[in-house]
């Protein structure tokens, strides 16, 4: 049913590129090979290789963790490269003299990796924002704006998003409709259309969850909703901070604990991802991923864990952080969900909201209200197994 609505002028095209559900790393991607597919063709990409977290890693790795990390298809992924670049069917790279694969130009985003971290942060930001109802015109490059057709689906507009950043104005409209991106994606994977399954039930409702830290225990909100990966939205995360006589990156005692009962699917520097369904798969299902864990006493993959049970200790381990603090996050079926909003996060009764910006909320739980601060103030205490 679709409800009217009063007529907006500069309308975008009411043609959809792809389904929200192979927009994100979810369930439709579970058995899809990255680097069996990427072998099969004779692009550049298979005999590519960039830095990633310090290490030299070949283009599909590379592919795999920007995937993983910001939960965007890997499909995707690929037909961006393909379409930008030829990457899967030009046997010839990029000239070492044009870092930017992508077409975005910036100094702190050269080579492979970083063009794709930076055209999945886009991405998301588009989805999310569209999501949440923030993102409702699109500026492009000579300043003229669009506003997204009010029937459009998420997806679509990420990629309009994203183009309407890259693209001069006179290629934008071809990369949006039916013979631009989209044909690369077809001709790659098919109709997506015909694979659509919805990943995101209208009855979905969130696993019962205690705070991240053992009952008694007070501890610091000190980040309100704020990105789960990356920068901007999806504002999916929460910062608790252990109490401590010393600032900074210092090393703590406390440990981080279980919100839920579950197995741990991922562990890495910084990262433990806590699969609540068990079933070992990150792309379906409940997941709880937690960000600057230290590596001393980190859970190891494969632990079956119960509510309450240690996972590791807070740092300043894992991306950018100031002090020391655990930052939690949740997905389901790969889609990362706002911690404020239709189903915010709920931690034995304290429930996100959304600040002015990022960080800037807080939790509330009956009459009480705790807003997040970086200060770790009595005010910003939550207390672990309150009645």
């Amino acid at each position: 049913m679709k409800i009217p609505i009063y007529y907006l002028p500069l309308w975008g095209t009411p043609y959809q590129i792809l389904p929200d559900s192979l927009f994100i790393n979810g369930p439709a991607q579970i058995g899809f090979d990255v680097r069996a597919f990427i072998a099969d063709h004779p692009g550049w990409l298979k005999d590519s290789s960039d830095l990633s977290g310090g290490f030299s890693r070949s283009g599909a790795e590379i592919v795999e963790i920007v995937a993983r990390n910001f939960s965007v298809s890997p499909r995707l992924l690929l037909a961006l490269l393909e379409y930008q670049s030829g990457a899967l069917s030009q046997p010839t790279p990029p000239p070492a003299d044009q870092p930017y694969i992508l077409g975005y130009v910036d100094r702190a985003h050269q080579g492979l990796n970083l063009q794709l971290v930076w055209a999945a942060n886009t991405l998301n930001n588009g989805y999310y924002g569209y999501r949440s109802g923030e993102l409702t015109t699109l500026t492009r490059q000579d300043g003229s704006i669009e506003h997204p057709d009010p029937w459009q689906n998420a997806a679509t507009v990420a990629l309009q998003y994203y183009f309407s950043l890259l693209l001069p104005p006179r290629d934008y409209p071809q990369a949006v409709e039916a013979e631009g991106f989209a044909k690369t994606y077809r001709d790659l994977f098919g109709d997506p259309w015909q694979a659509d399954q919805p990943h995101l039930p209208g009855s979905l409702t969130q696993p019962e969850m205690k705070l991240p830290f053992a009952a008694g225990e007070s501890w610091a909100l000190t980040g309100g909703p704020h990105t789960g990966w990356g920068v901007g939205p999806p504002w999916a995360a929460l910062d608790f901070a252990p109490p401590s006589v010393v600032g900074g990156c210092a090393p703590s005692e406390q440990w981080v604990r279980a919100v839920a009962s579950g197995k741990v699917i991922r562990s890495e520097p910084g990262v433990v991802v806590l699969d609540l369904d068990a079933d070992g798969e990150e792309r379906s299902g409940w997941t709880i991923f937690y960000l600057h864990l230290g590596s001393e006493g980190r859970a190891p993959v494969g632990a079956q864990l119960e509510t309450g049970a240690p996972l590791g200790h807070p740092s300043c381990e894992g991306g950018s952080s100031t002090g020391t603090h655990v930052h939690i996050a949740r997905k389901y079926n790969g889609e990362w969900m706002p911690a404020a909003g239709v189903l915010p996060f709920d931690l034995e009764g304290w429930v996100a909201y959304n600040g002015a910006e990022a960080y800037k909320g807080g939790m509330k739980r009956y009459a009480r209200t705790v807003v997040a601060c970086v200060c770790s103030n009595a005010a910003s205490q939550i207390q672990a197994g309150e009645r």
